[in-house]
Order: structure tokens, then sequence, then C-alpha cells
């Protein structure tokens, strides 16, 4: 009797676990579809951008060289310092330049002493020669000698300018504002007039951008230009916006002011440049960043988020929903990426329902259960 209750109890037992087991089962195959939030396409006005990583580079990059010979004998900044234009940057020892240009002038004084005595000595000789008390070839000679005297006057003088030059040589000023580099020759050193390099100044304010443009960019943009979309490139009015590596969005501001005249054979791309402020000297020569620049017009278009659409093959696709919950996939032709949303260029309708969250849930021709979202652009793209 006992052994048989117990029998009756353990099947009773297995069967009370069974239906735990399939129950929540069944629930799940006769409950509600899965869950997917949804939205219309946002409209929105937009730009096609075209994006480049470039290049910074310094609108004036000037080498500092020794125009004359001699020893160093002051240094007036600090290596990595801002200068301005005209400030003094070196000094080469004068003293030589100052015997030389005091002798120049000494030259000028002597040649000018005698061109006044050959025209005295000219005019008196008129005299003669109308009294006929002076031959004719003793006159063409006081005239060749006046002739001689103010040659050499002129030459006097050239050596005088060339003397001063060489002495203002001897200080050295900046060309440039900008910020100079290290000094390359320390006081003390024997410099050459063959050019030796005693630094470098580059300027900050403005800077350039360098950034190479597709044969195909280049294209479109051109059409774009063409058809009155956008500015010129040549008038250097054309706005454009930069980011270095490290900035969310584009909080950087230029023009473009430079298109080369023809493509790199080798490359197929065409060197463009921005003339980009920089106020308060952030940005330094030879830094990456990337640029932008309008491909189009402002136009409107439908837009969604990136992650809202799917890869099959070749071709581009987003999952919708229709009215009765069915998942109904629609190829599209996607656009440009503009401010963290996709462009829609066609395939999509503006009151088509779109997936955009729970995509894993949505299986073409599946049920679902639609919930309402909205598309935002990111807050930083």
């Amino acid at each position: 009797m006992t052994r048989h209750f117990s029998s009756r109890h353990a099947i009773a037992a297995l069967c009370l676990i069974a239906a735990v087991i399939a129950g929540p089962a069944q629930a799940q195959q006769q409950g509600s579809p899965p869950p997917v939030t949804v939205s219309v396409p946002l409209k929105k006005q937009v730009v096609d951008w075209l994006d480049y990583t470039g290049q910074f580079a310094a609108v004036e990059s000037v080498e500092l060289r020794a125009q004359v010979s001699g020893y160093l004998t002051e240094i007036h900044f600090t290596d990595g310092q801002m200068v301005r234009k005209g400030d003094l940057l070196f000094v080469i020892d004068p003293r030589p330049f100052e015997i030389a240009l005091a002798s120049a002038r000494a030259a000028v004084a002597q040649a000018e002493a005698t061109l006044e005595l050959a025209k005295r000595q000219l005019v008196r000789g008129a005299e003669l020669r109308q009294k006929d008390f002076l031959a004719v070839s003793d006159y063409d000679s006081r005239l060749q000698q006046q002739k001689a005297a103010e040659a050499g006057l002129d030459i006097a003088r050239a050596n005088l300018r060339n003397a001063e030059l060489n002495l203002d040589y001897t200080h050295v000023t900046s060309p440039v504002t900008g910020r100079i580099g290290s000094h390359q020759v320390s006081i003390g050193n024997l410099v050459s007039a063959t050019g030796t390099l005693l630094s470098t100044v580059v300027s900050l304010d403005p800077i350039y951008f360098n950034f190479d443009v597709s044969e195909g960019d280049f294209l479109a943009f051109q059409r774009a230009v063409a058809s009155g979309q956008v500015a010129s490139p040549r008038d250097g009015k054309l706005a454009v916006q930069l980011r270095l590596s490290d900035e969310k969005g584009w909080p950087r501001q230029g023009n473009l002011n430079f298109l080369d005249n023809q493509l790199d054979r080798g490359s197929g791309t065409i060197r463009s440049r921005a003339l980009v402020p920089n106020p308060d000297l952030f940005i330094t020569p030879g830094q990456f960043g990337r640029v932008r620049m309008p491909g189009s017009g402002s136009y409107e278009a439908l837009t969604i988020p990136e992650a809202a659409v799917l890869t099959d093959q070749s071709d581009k696709m987003v999952m919708t929903v229709a009215a009765d919950g069915t998942v109904v996939p629609k190829v599209i032709k996607p656009g440009p990426v503009v401010d963290g949303l996709m462009v829609v260029r066609s395939g999509l309708n503006p009151d088509d329902k779109v997936v955009i969250n729970g995509l894993l849930r949505a299986r073409p021709g599946g049920k679902v259960t639609p919930q309402d979202g909205a598309i935002a652009a990111p807050a930083n793209p």
C-alpha cells in the first residue's frame, strides 16, 4: 500500500514539472509578437559634405641665414618664443663693417672733390679755348676728366650703399610675425656669407590647411559650382569647416582659397588649400586634422540612423513595419552621412515606419509589435 501511494505521487510530481516547463513556451507561442521601436524618416535640410584628412602648414615659413661673414656676438630671443616682424634676433660683429662704411664714405668725399676740381678746370679751359689760348686736345682732355670724375663718384656712392647694406646685414631681424625655432649657431661661432642657417620663423595666424581631393569628388564639386549650388573656390569665399583629431563636431571655420591648376597624374587627386584663422595660436604647423566642404546646396532629405541600415550583398536595406505589424524590407539608395544621420536618396517614403531599435527581432514577413520612437541626430557626430 505504501509503495503504490509513493508511485502515484511520483507520477504526479513529474506531470507538474512538465507543466511548469511547458508553460512559458506555450505562453510565448500564444503571446504577442516581439516589440520593436519604429519611426518615420526625419525630414531635414542637409548639405552633401565632402570631408578629407589634411595637414596644417604655415602661411609664411622663413629660414634665417647669414648674409655676411663674421663672428656671432648676440642672440636676442629665447628658443620657441613668439617674435614680431622687425624684432632684432641676431647680431654679427659689426666692427669690420663699420670700418668699411667709414672708408666708403671717405671715398665718396674724395670722388666729390675730384669731380669738383674737374668741373672747375673744364670751365677755365672753356674760357681759354674761346680766346684760343688752349689747344683743342687739352680742352677735350679736361672734358674727359670731368666725365671720369662723375663715373668715379657713382662708383664710390655704390660702394657706400653696399657698405651700408652689409652693416645692416649684421643685425638679423625677423621678417615675419610668428614663432621662432631654436638657434642653430651659438655666440662666438663664425658664420659665413654663403648662407649659414641661424634659425627659422613660422607664422601662425592665419594658417593653411592642405588636403587632396579625389578626381570623382572634384568632378562632382565642379558640377555643383557650375549649377550655382556652391560658391566658386577660386575667389576665396567658399566656407569650409575643420576639426582637430581630438575634437567633436566641426568647431573651426575657414575659407577654401586655392585649388591647384592640374590633377596629380599618379594619385588622381588635386591639391587644395584652406585659410584658417588661428587667433589663439593653438594650431601648430604640421598637425593633422579633418576638413569638410559643401558638395551641394541645402536641400530637404529623408534621414535615418546608420544603425537602421542593413547590408545584403551589394544592396542597402531597412526594415519597415506595415499597419498589421508585418515586417517589410525595403532596398534603399543611401546618400552621405550628415550630422550622424544617413541621407536616403530613394526607396523610402516619408510615412514609412522604419525599425530603429530591436532590429534583430524583426524578421522579413514576421510579425512585431511596433512602438513609436523618434529619430534624433547625435549630439556630437
